[in-house]
């Protein structure tokens, strides 16, 4: 290997393991009030709905921040505003600390809520360092630090039993603010920066990045990132406060349990990276669907008491989910959301090589959003229905529909696009195996 190649892989490598510490240093700040968010409900005697808004409000701020971000890195460079998002959150959480009243929790919530934007920076930003063949698993990489979840609900309860919420919210700042120093100084631009500069700016830049948006494929990939990442962020959120109230767990014990299946519904998705290089990103969302419809399905039953009418008189008996199948359910759909969120990431640079960032900013947006707004729908569904395990009623209807449609979408696109292929294509790599994809001169693409 020539010195200026070698020179060139560990600036990638640096890019890439950086770029997925300083996401994970933002998705722990991002989730935060999924720990201190119990405490804070204690103090100020928040219903289920007021709770559910409250965790749900970072999530707000960094899905609709996700849009602009990715493409001002695709204009200014990942690399500075990475820095520029992990700073103004450090500022923000840190004057979380000084909130007291409900008002003032949802204002520090809003703007600590930036952290989550800074994922469509670094998937813009990480994608430029590699070529197609490996975006995939580097950006199942990058994706890893949703792990940033685990480590708030695995540190956050000891540190708020020893010291308070607010102490919390000053050390995760502090942590942020030397990630962001640490990032500037240590990472380059990445290779094309200068050459998406002198394409052009200003207006017709903007136009450009945003015209993939009109497809309807992209909305598409948008409800299947609601699902796999809106998803893991809700239960992520909303699984403390869940286990506290149907098992009697300890808060340190609900964020242990937590941890356990954010960890992993992080790190997994590296493999679901590697996968979708390898065997497709459809195949991939085909087993993350009709898995996580099974484990929703099943997660979605209450306890149920029965009174059966027996030869000698009643009989009753009950069913219901204990801990332990629960946390395995949960471990199953964790690990096959993950999975997914690396698939639907897998298509954005593949399709859209020219507008990653509005691509995958606006994919990131609607798929954040589904972490805003399922969290409130948990409690209010628990409020008006009743029922602890209405959530994942909610959630096995949004995968029922996600998986229709693109089971639907697939049949309409071969029997038009490639009726001479016989068995089922994937991404356009695959397509052009037969003879028909962009690199074999053709456009078409599926709806």
């Amino acid at each position: 290997m020539h010195d200026q190649d070698a020179v060139f892989v560990g600036r990638q490598r640096r890019a890439l393991w950086l770029s997925t510490f300083s996401f994970a240093m933002c998705f722990a700040v991002w989730t935060v009030f999924s720990i201190i968010g119990v405490r804070i409900k204690q103090q100020l005697g928040l219903s289920e709905t007021g709770f559910g808004l409250l965790i749900a409000t970072p999530i707000l701020t960094g899905a609709v921040t996700r849009l602009f971000l990715g493409i001002w890195a695709d204009q200014f460079g990942g690399r500075r505003v990475f820095t520029a998002v992990m700073l103004v959150a450090a500022a923000a959480t840190g004057l979380l600390s000084t909130a007291s009243t409900y008002a003032g929790f949802l204002l520090a919530a809003l703007a600590m809520g930036i952290a989550g934007g800074s994922f469509a920076v670094g998937v813009a930003f990480v994608s430029r360092w590699f070529p197609p063949g490996r975006q995939g698993t580097a950006l199942g990489i990058f994706g890893a630090g949703n792990v940033g979840a685990a480590l708030t609900a695995l540190l956050a309860p000891t540190v708020m039993g020893a010291w308070g919420w607010q102490a919390v919210a000053r050390l995760w700042a502090l942590a942020l603010a030397a990630t962001a120093i640490v990032f500037y100084l240590a990472v380059r631009d990445d290779p094309g920066l200068e050459h998406r500069r002198a394409q052009g700016s200003g207006q017709a830049y903007f136009v450009r990045q945003m015209a993939p948006l009109k497809n309807l494929q992209v909305w598409r990939f948008a409800l299947y990132y609601f699902f796999v990442f809106g998803g893991f962020v809700a239960l992520s959120l909303w699984l403390p406060r869940y286990l506290i109230g149907v098992y009697g767990l300890s808060i340190t014990r609900a964020g242990l349990i937590t941890a356990c299946f954010a960890l992993p519904a992080g790190l997994f998705r590296i493999v679901g990276g590697r996968l979708s290089d390898r065997i497709g990103a459809r195949r991939v969302m085909y087993w993350t669907f009709g898995v996580s419809l099974v484990c929703t399905f099943l997660l979605s039953y209450p306890a149920t008491r029965y009174t059966v009418e027996g030869i000698r008189g009643p009989i009753q008996f009950g069913l219901a989910i204990g801990l332990l199948p629960f946390a395995l359910l949960l471990f199953v759909l964790g690990f096959f959301m993950s999975l997914g969120s690396a698939a639907v990431y897998k298509h954005v640079p593949t399709y859209y090589p020219e507008s990653v960032g509005a691509v995958g900013g606006m994919v990131g947006m609607i798929g954040a959003l589904g972490g805003f707004v399922l969290p409130i729908a948990f409690g209010l569904m628990n409020d008006l229905v009743g029922i602890w395990t209405s959530c994942f009623m909610l959630l096995f209807a949004l995968v029922a529909s996600a998986l229709s449609w693109m089971h639907f979408a697939i049949l309409r696109m071969e029997r038009s696009h490639f009726p001479q292929i016989q068995s089922e294509t994937d991404l356009p790599e695959m397509i052009a195996a037969h003879g028909r994809g962009p690199s074999a001169g053709g456009a078409a693409r599926p709806p």
